[in-house]
C-alpha cells in the first residue's frame, strides 16, 4: 500500500520553486514513525501504575487524536491492552465532548455522568531543613482535602509562615512556589508542643484553599490558589522527568537533612529530660550523658553524617542504661506509675504534639510576635 505526496511551491531558491511530488509506502511510513509509535507505550504503563490498575481491569480501550488513526498505533494499543481499541468515538472530537460533559456537570446540568479529574503534580508545604512535604499526592481524584498537624521548630515560636508548593522534587526550593501566607498569634511554648493544624481542599474546579490552625488559639490563616491545576501537559510531564532525573541526588539531600534534623531534636529532648528528672539522675549519671551530649552537640551541624549518626546511637544507648536503673529503682521504692514514664524520656524522640500521631516536625519561619 502507498500514497502520493504532492505539495507544490513547498518553498524557492534562486532556480525557482520547490515541489514535493513523491510516494510514501506503508511500510516505509511504519519504519519512520516507529520510534514514536512505541514511545507511545510508556505514558499507558505510566497512566496504569498511578491509577493502580492492572491491564486486566481496563473495560474499554478508547483512541485520543488524529494520530491514532495510524495502524500502526491501533495494532501497538492492541497488542499492550490486549483488547482491540474502540471505534465509537471520533477521535478528533473524544476530548471536546469530555469537556462539554464535564461543563455539564459543574452546571449541573448533567447529573448521570461523573468525570474523575486528578491533580497534575504533587502539593505540599515546606518543612524543617527545607524539605517539601506532601499532602495531595499526584494523581489524586478531585475534589480533595487532606489534614495533617505540624508543630513549630524553635522555642516560644508564636508565628509561622506556610510556604506552599508543586513538583515532584524532595526539596521546597526545586519545586514551584504556588504561595505563602503567615499564621500569627500562637501561644508561646517548647517546640513542638503548639499543634497546627494544615489543610489542603481542592475543589472540583481546581481552586485549591490552604489552611493553618493553632488548635489552642483557634487562631486561623489561608490562602486561595487557582492556577495551581491549569498545566500543560509539557509542564507536567517536564516535572515529572525532572524529579526522575535527580532522584537519586534528592534522596541522599533528604536523608542527610533527616539525620541532622534527628540529631538537633536528640540533643534538644536528652537536654530538657535532664532538667525535669533533676536529681532522680546521680551525678556521675549526669556527666555520662552530659559527655554523650556534648560530642553529639559538637558534630551535629556538621557534613560528617557517619559521626553524627555515631554519636546519637552512644548518646542514646548512654541515655537508655541511665533511665533503665532510674526505672528500676522507682520501682524499688514502689514509685512506678508515679509521674515517672521511661517511655518518654526523649533521646530519640521527635517534637510531636502530645497525643497526636499525625504530627510532623517543621521548619516554620521564627517571627516572635511578643
Amino acid at each position: 500500500m502507498q500514497t502520493n505526496i504532492n505539495l507544490p511551491f513547498i518553498t524557492a531558491d534562486a532556480t525557482g520553486p520547490k515541489h514535493i511530488d513523491m510516494n510514501l509506502t506503508r511500510a516505509k511510513f511504519n519504519e519512520i514513525t516507529h520510534d514514536l509509535v512505541q514511545r507511545s507505550i510508556e505514558p499507558m504503563k505510566k497512566a496504569l501504575s498511578d491509577a493502580n490498575l492492572s491491564l486486566s481491569e481496563i473495560n474499554k480501550v478508547i483512541l485520543v487524536g488524529g494520530s491514532t488513526r495510524i495502524p500502526a498505533v491501533v495494532e501497538a494499543v492492541k497488542n499492550f491492552t490486549g483488547k482491540e481499541p474502540s471505534k465509537g468515538v471520533n477521535p478528533d472530537e473524544c476530548v471536546a465532548v469530555g469537556a462539554a460533559i464535564q461543563a455539564g456537570v459543574l452546571t449541573g446540568e448533567v447529573k448521570d455522568v461523573l468525570l474523575l479529574d486528578v491533580t497534575p503534580l504533587t502539593l505540599g508545604i515546606e518543612t524543617l531543613g527545607g524539605v517539601a512535604t506532601p499532602l495531595i499526592e499526584r494523581n489524586t481524584t478531585i475534589p480533595a482535602k487532606k489534614s495533617q498537624t505540624f508543630s513549630t521548630a524553635a522555642d516560644g515560636q508564636t508565628s509561622v509562615e506556610i510556604h506552599v508548593v508543586q513538583g515532584e522534587r524532595q526539596m521546597a526550593a526545586d519545586n514551584k512556589t504556588l504561595g505563602r501566607f503567615t499564621l500569627s498569634g500562637i501561644a508561646p511554648a517548647p517546640r513542638g508542643i503548639p499543634q497546627i493544624e494544615v489543610t489542603f481542599d481542592i475543589d472540583a474546579n481546581g481552586l485549591v484553599k490552604v489552611s493553618a490552625v493553632d488548635k489552642a488559639t483557634n487562631k486561623e490563616a489561608n490562602i486561595t490558589i487557582t492556577a495551581s491545576t491549569n498545566l500543560s501537559e509539557a509542564e507536567v510531564e517536564a516535572a515529572v522527568k525532572e524529579a526522575e532525573r535527580f532522584a537519586e541526588e534528592d534522596k541522599k539531600r533528604k536523608e542527610k537533612i533527616e539525620i541532622k534534623n534527628n540529631a538537633d531534636q536528640v540533643a534538644y529532648q536528652t537536654t530538657k529530660t535532664l532538667e525535669e528528672l533533676g536529681d532522680k539522675v546521680t551525678a556521675d549519671d549526669k556527666a555520662k550523658i552530659q559527655a554523650k551530649l556534648d560530642e553529639l552537640n559538637k558534630v551535629k551541624d556538621g557534613e560528617d553524617l557517619e559521626a553524627i549518626k555515631k554519636a546519637m546511637d552512644e548518646l542514646n544507648q548512654e541515655f537508655y542504661a541511665v533511665s533503665s536503673k532510674i526505672y528500676a529503682d522507682a520501682n524499688a521504692n514502689g514509685a512506678a506509675g508515679a509521674g515517672f514514664d521511661p517511655n518518654n524520656m526523649g533521646g530519640a524522640g521527635t517534637s510531636e504534639a502530645p497525643h497526636d500521631d499525625n504530627v510532623v516536625d517543621a521548619d516554620f519561619e521564627v517571627k516572635d510576635d511578643k
